[in-house]
């Protein structure tokens, strides 16, 4: 493909529009971001490494900081705007609107095509893939489709478990399906006060170049029936236990905070997710899982203040060594 265009947040990154055909509210794309390292003499620890990542619920890829801690250990980076997402938000349809986690099965493999890591490629190159939040969940359920396709999985934050714990959705998943089933796009109510989104202005972690609120609001899109009985059924499924085979790490604060009011503490803790749950829930995904429980981290632990945010990228470093360094 050679159509790749300038990005909004400038170089080195460029974009490529992926076409993935079309349902009722019109086409569908994804949009894939790249940056690519600059050649070098020396050898790097990542050479021969592709990352893909994927965002969560009410997102897009926004980061260069995060390409940049990886370009600068070799490897190519590139993030993947989902359909109905940021770059592929297009007028006319409902934001993050999707009925199976399955269905990112072509936005997925459409990334991969273009980056060289197709089904039939012949590459040496080893994928890891980095999924934050709902995104962490796709790309979980993805690998356990796709065994041997990706070299590693890291998980920032993954939403590998409802809020209200198992107990909880199973109580509430019967509900949500016959709902979904009979409308799939009526609204719940809203329960994102914005809080997280001022955590990460409190700690400086917005505004950056390039960050667009109409694709990042700060309450969230508004939750449709069809889209969260999409997430319980992933949910579900991490529970059963998903046997991955590659090595897994998964990225938390170290503690939580409850949503209800503003509190400082939300600067320092997951105000989105419980994770403990997720930690639990974490062991389930295959044999060889780290977990790494960031002290005064926020819900996205690369969007945190500035000293949890580099203990984040040093235990990412080095678990990346451990598992990728010359094999």
């Amino acid at each position: 493909m050679d159509d790749w265009q300038p990005d909004l947040l400038g170089p080195p990154f460029e974009q490529l529009t992926l076409p993935l055909g079309t349902d009722e509210e019109g086409p569908l794309v994804a949009t894939l971001v790249r940056s690519i390292p600059r050649r070098t003499l020396r050898r790097l620890p990542l050479a021969g490494v592709d990352v893909l990542s994927v965002h969560g619920w009410s997102d897009y890829f926004f980061q260069p900081q995060a390409a940049q801690f990886f370009t600068a250990r070799g490897a190519r980076f590139h993030a993947l705007d989902l359909r109905k997402y940021g770059r592929s938000l297009r007028p006319g349809q409902t934001p993050g609107d999707i009925g199976r986690l399955d269905d990112y099965d072509a936005d997925i493999e459409a990334a991969l095509q273009a980056m060289g890591q197709g089904q039939d490629a012949a590459t040496s190159r080893r994928l890891v893939l980095l999924g934050h939040s709902t995104g962490g969940l796709v790309l979980s359920l993805w690998a356990a489709r796709h065994p041997g396709r990706a070299a590693a999985l890291v998980l920032n934050s993954p939403w590998l478990e409802l809020q209200l714990g198992a107990i909880g959705r199973g109580a509430v998943a019967p509900l949500v399906n016959a709902r979904a089933r009979i409308d799939p796009r009526g609204l719940n109510p809203v329960v994102d006060f914005g809080f997280y989104t001022r955590a990460q202005h409190e700690v400086g972690a917005l505004p950056v170049a390039g960050y667009r609120e109409d694709w990042r609001p700060a309450r969230g899109f508004r939750v449709h029936a069809g889209w969260l009985a999409a997430i319980l059924d992933g949910h579900r499924r991490v529970r059963a236990g998903l046997g991955l085979e590659c090595p897994v790490l998964v990225l938390l604060s170290a503690r939580s905070t409850p949503p209800l009011t503003w509190s400082e503490q939300m600067t320092r803790t997951d105000s989105v997710l419980v994770v403990d749950d997720i930690a639990k829930a974490a062991t389930r995904l295959g044999r060889l899982v780290t977990i790494a429980r960031i002290d005064g981290a926020i819900h996205d632990v690369f969007l945190s203040a500035v000293a949890p945010r580099a203990d984040a990228y040093a235990a990412l470093s080095r678990w990346l060594v451990s598992e990728l360094h010359d094999r």
